[in-house]
Formats: C-alpha cells, sequence, structure tokens
C-alpha cells in the first residue's frame, strides 16, 4: 500500500450536486479544491433518484395529458411502450457512467481523489481508495465540507433484509417491470414509484402506515389518492409491515391485521438515513451514524451547540437534515462556499453582515414537487404547520379546474389550490397547488414567499389569460381586502372565462 500526502484549501467529501457546487464555486472564488467521492460523481439526484425517476414518469404523464384532449383516437385506451421508457431513462442516468461528470470537474479546475474518505483530525482527511490498494491524505486549509447524503432507511423487520428488498436505487434502475410490486411507505418515494411503475405496467399496491403523502396538504394526498386508486392500485393506508420474506421467487409480505400481501419484487420507501458511518466524526468530538448539525452558514456544530472549535468543518445536502432535496443541496452549497470564500479572504461574517452567506429559506421557503398524478407543487408552510407554528394564518382555496386556462389545458380538468396568509404581515407563508402540470406554478409561490411580498402588492402581479397562473387573481379575489377575519379557514370562490376580474 502507497501513501501520498497533499494540502489543498478545500477538501469536499461527496461528489453530489450539494459537493460539487461547493467545489465549483470556491474555485471561482479563487481558492483550490479537491473532491473525494467513493462512487459515481454526481451522486444519487444524476443516477438514482431525480434524473431517472423523473424519467420513469414523464413518458406517463404525456401519455395522460394526451388522453386528456379530444382529437386523438388512436392514443385512446394506448400503452407505454416498457423498453424505450427504460431505455430514455438510461440515457438520463447516463448510463451509470460518470466520465461526463469527472470531465466537467477536470474543466472547472476541481480535482478528484476516487475512494473513502474520512475525517482523522481537524482540517484532515484520510481517503482509501476503493481497492485498499492506497492512502491519499488530505489537510484542508481552510474547509473540510462534508456532503455524503443519504441512503435509504432498512427498517428492522422480521425477514426484511434476507427478502433482497429494492430501495429508491434499485427501482430507479430496475431492468424490469415486475408483475406485481409491493411499496412499503407512503411518502413522495413511495407514491412516485407507485404512480410510474403503473403506468409501466406492475399491479401495484402501497402499504402506507403513516398515510399518502402526510407531509403535504391533505387535499393534495386525498386527489394524488383518488387517481391512485382510479389507476388499480391498492392503496391501505394504515397498513403496518410485521414481516416480510421471500419464497421461490415470490415475495410475501405480513400486515399488522394478520393479512398478508404477495408480490414479486417488494420496493423499501420509509426514509433515509445519513451516510455518515465511517466518517471518523468520532475524531473531531462528533458521533459518526449521526446526522450533522449546521448553523446557517452550514459550519457544523458539535454536542453543545456551538461551532466545531475553529470553524473549518461544514455540512451541506441532505447529510445536515435542513431540507432532503438537491436544489435545496445546491443552494446550501453555494451558500456555504460564499462563507468559506469570504472567510480564507479574512473577511468579516457576523450576523447581519451575512448576506448571501446563509441558507435562510430552508426554515421558510423550501419548494417541493411530487410528480404523481396529479402533481402535487408546495412551498413553505400548510395551514396545519402555520396552526402549529403560531401563526395567525388563513387559508384560501380556489378550485383550479374553475380557471379558464386549466379548462383548455384538458377537459375535466381536476385540481385544487391554496395559499396560507399570515394575517399579522399580510405576506404569504405557503401556497399548495395539485393538479394536472402544476409543477411550473410553484416558482411563483416561492418567490412571493421567500421575497414576503404584501398580497396587496401581488394583486399588481397580473396573471396572463388564459393560463392555469390565473388560479393567483382567484386566490387573491377569495382572499379578498387584506387583514381579513383572523384564523385559519378556508375561503373559495368560482369562476370561469373572460368575465370582469
Amino acid at each position: 500500500m502507497t501513501a501520498t500526502h497533499e494540502s489543498v484549501d478545500v477538501v469536499v467529501i461527496g461528489g453530489g450536486p450539494a459537493g460539487e457546487n461547493v467545489a465549483d464555486r470556491v474555485v471561482r472564488g479563487g481558492l483550490s479544491a479537491v473532491v473525494v467521492e467513493a462512487e459515481l460523481v454526481g451522486g444519487e439526484c444524476s443516477y438514482w433518484a431525480c434524473m431517472p425517476t423523473k424519467a420513469l414518469l414523464r413518458s406517463g404523464s404525456a401519455l395522460r395529458a394526451a388522453q386528456a384532449l379530444p382529437g386523438l383516437p388512436t392514443l385512446t385506451g394506448a400503452t407505454l411502450d416498457v423498453p424505450a421508457v427504460l431505455a430514455r431513462r438510461d440515457r438520463f442516468a447516463s448510463g451509470w457512467s460518470d466520465e461526463g461528470q469527472v470531465s466537467w470537474l477536470d474543466s472547472a479546475g476541481i480535482s478528484l481523489v476516487r475512494g473513502r474518505g474520512r475525517i482523522v483530525g481537524p482540517r484532515q482527511v484520510e481517503v482509501r481508495t476503493v481497492d485498499d490498494e492506497d492512502v491519499v491524505r488530505l489537510t484542508a486549509r481552510h474547509a473540510v465540507v462534508v456532503a455524503t447524503g443519504t441512503s435509504a432507511l432498512v427498517p428492522p423487520i422480521p425477514g426484511l433484509a434476507e427478502a433482497r428488498p429494492w430501495t429508491s436505487r434499485e427501482a430507479a434502475a430496475a431492468d424490469h417491470v415486475p408483475a406485481r410490486l409491493a411499496v412499503v411507505g407512503g411518502g413522495v418515494v413511495g407514491a412516485e414509484m407507485a404512480t410510474a411503475f403503473t403506468r409501466l405496467g406492475s399491479q401495484v399496491t402501497v402499504l402506507a402506515r403513516d398515510g399518502l403523502l402526510p407531509t403535504v396538504e391533505p387535499f393534495a394526498a386525498e386527489l394524488v389518492a383518488d387517481s391512485l386508486r382510479a389507476a388499480g392500485v391498492d392503496l391501505r393506508l394504515g397498513a403496518e409491515v410485521t414481516s416480510v420474506r421471500r419464497e421461490q421467487g415470490v415475495v410475501r409480505v405480513g400486515l399488522g391485521d394478520g393479512r398478508e400481501v404477495e408480490a414479486d419484487e417488494v420496493l423499501l420507501a420509509v426514509g433515509r438515513t445519513p451516510n455518515t458511518s465511517g466518517l471518523g466524526l468520532a475524531s473531531v468530538g462528533l458521533r459518526d451514524g449521526d446526522w450533522l448539525r449546521v448553523e446557517e452558514s452550514l459550519r457544523a456544530l458539535g454536542a453543545d451547540g456551538s461551532v466545531l472549535e475553529g470553524g473549518w468543518l461544514y455540512a451541506v445536502g441532505d447529510v445536515n437534515a435542513r431540507a432532503l432535496l438537491t436544489h435545496q443541496g445546491k443552494y446550501q452549497a453555494r451558500a456555504a462556499a460564499d462563507a468559506i470564500v469570504t472567510r480564507a479572504a479574512g473577511g468579516p461574517l457576523e450576523e447581519g453582515e451575512w448576506g448571501w452567506h446563509v441558507a435562510t429559506a430552508d426554515h421558510r421557503a423550501v419548494p417541493q414537487v411530487v410528480f404523481t398524478d396529479p402533481e402535487v407543487a408546495a412551498v413553505g408552510l400548510t395551514a396545519a404547520a402555520a396552526e402549529r407554528a403560531g401563526y395567525r394564518a388563513r387559508a384560501v382555496d380556489y378550485e383550479i379546474g374553475d380557471v379558464a386556462g386549466a379548462s383548455l389545458h384538458a377537459d375535466g380538468y381536476r385540481g385544487h389550490a391554496r395559499m396560507v396568509v399570515d394575517e399579522g404581515r399580510g405576506v404569504l407563508l405557503g401556497a399548495t397547488f395539485a393538479g394536472p402540470d402544476v409543477a411550473e406554478l410553484v416558482h411563483a409561490a416561492t418567490v412571493a414567499v421567500a421575497g414576503e411580498v404584501p398580497i396587496a402588492r401581488l394583486w399588481h402581479a397580473v396573471p396572463a389569460y388564459p393560463t392555469i397562473s390565473e388560479v393567483w387573481l382567484r386566490l387573491l379575489e377569495a382572499y379578498g381586502r387584506p387583514h381579513a377575519a383572523p384564523g385559519i379557514g378556508s375561503a373559495g370562490g368560482r369562476g370561469r372565462g373572460t368575465g370582469a376580474g
């Protein structure tokens, strides 16, 4: 075994989207950076999450949209070409090759060390190559950034591990469509994969102990549940899995009520766990296997809640548990990188002088799209979350299908919108849209929430006619004059066509 040593300004452990963005931004800021990656450069999102899963979903959503319009008789009853869908998915996953990503690192002036990174002391990282033949010791002059992400949580259910369950990785990279698929978990992964594999021809059973999409507005979850059932999904809310076994190619999932579900594959989608085991956190007073807590410029916090001595350790992306979404990880990466560059230059970074060096959106303006049928697009707080947080809030609702643009978009359009208003300040706390093709509505809501745009000003952001975005006007009309009656409630309204308003 050979050993080498190198000093660099910033060491980034993890080459996914968050890690890549940190490295790119600190290099643009004049520092040197090394990315340490044991798997594929590009991370979970590129090969086993965002890109391949949305590719699996897109063909089905396009077919659904076409079938919702008259004049396309050849599509009535049409089904997907499964090999073509899987081949398109493969292209978006780059055939599970990171050659293009590695080439980008090189072009950006970022070094790559392939292997398993482990912190062995302040600013010290040891990397063992994948084959364990070489050791590279890295010293970071300014910062070590942990961007190792998460893995699927595998709970201790009797027989589960031996049954070789799919996780999100196996589902995203599947080379076949099982005739019967049991999905354990009703969160985003479970709901999206149930949608995808149902469209691809599987008979899907969803076992959702905590309900379907439990963190979104209830009306959105109900619309998705109705759609899944209509597509033939056996949706069992409240079902608890007590055992799993695989016998002669058949998976048998035992339930708490004594019944059993048979399937050809079982997909586990019950949560995530941080990739920090074996990372060497104990060498700097933290615990291996734990989530990394951070302050607003993404510096790691110790057990006492204060910044780790020296302020050299950062954590960005899913590993810090602030918002397990790729776009939020990239946002955090930019904030952390700017903070690192500023501190390296000796610049002040005190509270009130942080500017863009903070990740405040993680608390109040996190957008997310669930690519089910219908789509769910949301940002900020739900009505229930606002109430729990103590806001004097009001929820305002409108049927999206009553907007002229929606009725043009698809016959029988069914969807619903809600905005949650802070009555004390007259600004949006959150917004949720559930309906076909609502994903692109969420950014306008994100701007309104993040910018704390007063309701009185939103009246002057006039939506184009006839588009689905006109739902904003209808929501404002339903809200009425600013500072209306307090308390979380629901207001609705109807109006279609070219009439006044």
